[in-house]
Order: structure tokens, then sequence, then C-alpha cells
């Protein structure tokens, strides 16, 4: 399995769209306290359940606390975000439809070695140069930074 460090967070691609035929993407998410990507907005679905934890959750402007056991559906084009503001890790799944959410992260993050492996640390001139890399890729994977 391949693990992407993204944005203070690391993903599993435990199902890529190769292996779907493009139909779906399945990811493990390990968000560390603080983790979680901003408010954005993409033009495919994204199906979260937790597993371990619990994360605030902002779908559409409203804020709610999501735990273990928790599912969360986010159809195409709803501005959403996710923030572990606890203590303790967050584990949980993440099923994109169609596929290709797993191709933008191994785009714009880092191989690591394990599910629980710490992102590497960037200087602030590689923050700026992947911050712009993020920037430029957002079209091709049909994703929206917004304003909260």
């Amino acid at each position: 399995m391949r693990h992407v460090a993204v944005a203070g967070d690391t993903y599993t691609i435990l199902v890529s769209g190769a292996e779907t035929a493009g139909r779906y993407c399945l990811l493990d998410m390990h968000v560390p306290p603080g983790g979680g990507p901003p408010p954005h907005r993409h033009d495919f679905e994204e199906m979260f359940t937790l597993l371990e934890g619990e994360l605030e959750f902002t779908f559409r402007g409203k804020t709610s606390t999501i735990r273990a056991g928790y599912t969360v559906n986010i159809p195409a084009n709803a501005p959403h975000a996710f923030k572990n503001e606890s203590r303790a890790a967050v584990r949980m799944l993440c099923m994109a439809t169609p596929a290709g959410l797993e191709e933008f992260f191994l785009e714009i993050g880092d191989l690591v070695d394990s599910r629980t492996t710490a992102p590497p640390k960037l200087t602030p001139e590689e923050l700026a140069a992947r911050q712009k890399k993020l920037e430029s890729l957002l079209v091709k994977y049909r994703t929206e930074m917004v304003a909260t």
C-alpha cells in the first residue's frame, strides 16, 4: 500500500481508481491533532466513516462534532472541511466517487513509510512551492478552495 502525507495528515490508498476502472477510490485517513484540509469543494462525491476519535466537520457552513461510528456523505460541489480539534489522532475511511482523489494526493503529497508516519517537515520555501503546485493542480482535479 502507498501512504502519502498531505497537509499534515497521512492517507493510505487502500483501493485505487486503477483497481476499480475509475469508479471509486478508498483511503484510510490518519488525522493527527490539528490536522485536516481547509474548506474546499469538488465535482465528485466523498463519504467519510470515522473509525476512531472525533472531528469538527463543516458541511455547507454548519459545523458539527462527528464521532467514531458516524458516516458523513458529501455530495459533489458541496463546500466542506474537517479539523481534528481533539488531543488524539483520528482514523477514518474516505471513499471518493469517481476515483481521482488518490492521484491528486500522490501529486501534491509526500510518500511516507506507514499509515501513522508523520509528514516531513518542510521549510518555508518548500511550503511556498507546495502551495504554488497545489494551486496549479486544482483545476486538473476539479477542486476549488472556498472561503469560510
